[in-house]
């Protein structure tokens, strides 16, 4: 961490995930109207050639066996409760 700065000033490389002080020059890119800043000009470069790998959206997750069984119960019920509940 940078101490004594102000944390919302503090960039995040997106390829490394490693913190990068503005305050220190550092190589950047502009993507889509967006200045995105690197820890080093290999950073950068990996960045450059495949930009939507860094920047894609979060997968969700995968579903775990209770989720998957209130999925399957709500199909088969079509999403009444059980008439034991009623």
């Amino acid at each position: 961490m940078f101490k004594g700065k102000d944390p919302v000033n503090i960039y995040i490389d997106p390829v490394c995930m490693m913190q990068v002080d503005p305050q220190v020059q550092h190589p950047t890119l502009t993507y889509q109207m967006r200045t995105y800043h690197f820890c080093a000009d290999s950073c950068r470069r990996t960045f450059e050639e495949n930009p939507d790998n860094y920047l894609g959206e979060v997968q969700p997750r995968k579903k775990n066996l209770w989720q998957r069984y209130l999925d399957r119960l709500n199909k088969a019920t079509g999403g009444k409760p059980p008439s034991c509940c009623q």
